[in-house]
């Protein structure tokens, strides 16, 4: 495992997952992965709080996603990479499946459950997500797999589950609030 001196947990490589996803590591300030998913949670509850319900179906333009459903989507996707980095920490050598988010959105049905209920979600997700990376052993931190027919470490898992998130809600200050 490659850590700095305080065993801060460093950044992935570019040869840790494929290049697409650096698109979210990219965006993961320096710093202790654990601490960053950690101050997420706060910082993420607090936006989503700060959103009324009456907001929740709002689309920033026709065929985009609502509110709700890019909180489902975070949702979904933070399940889908923490189970990818615990699969691979335990040393499962077996290739995970594609994820397919747009399917998911459409099959999620996220309208038929109020804005809370999607922001309780994501905390509890995001809790379940800090016991996994909270306590990997150091070891874990290297584990390889492949999902979705790409390379991926658990660092780099950690990585773009905090790089996600940080996408997706400044799209969602940027674009619909």
């Amino acid at each position: 495992m490659t850590t700095t001196t305080n065993d801060t947990i460093a950044r992935p490589g570019r040869d840790e997952t494929a290049e697409y996803y650096f698109r979210y590591i990219d965006l993961v300030p320096e710093g202790d992965i654990r601490d960053i998913l950690t101050a997420q949670r706060h910082d993420t509850i607090a936006l989503l709080d700060s959103i009324p319900e009456s907001l929740a179906d709002h689309r920033y333009a026709p065929k985009k996603w609502s509110v709700r459903e890019v909180l489902s989507h975070i949702n979904d996707c933070e399940r889908v990479f923490t189970m990818r980095a615990f699969w691979f920490a335990r040393e499962m050598d077996t290739p995970l499946p594609s994820f397919e988010s747009d399917m998911c959105v459409q099959t999620a049905r996220s309208a038929e459950h109020p804005w809370t209920a999607h922001v309780h979600e994501h905390a509890a997700i995001r809790a379940s997500t800090l016991a996994l990376f909270n306590n990997l052993p150091a070891v874990g931190w290297s584990g390889r797999g492949i999902a979705s027919d790409m390379p991926f470490t658990v660092r780099a898992l950690a990585y773009i589950t905090a790089g996600h998130l940080i996408h997706h809600t400044r799209v969602l200050t940027e674009k619909y609030l």
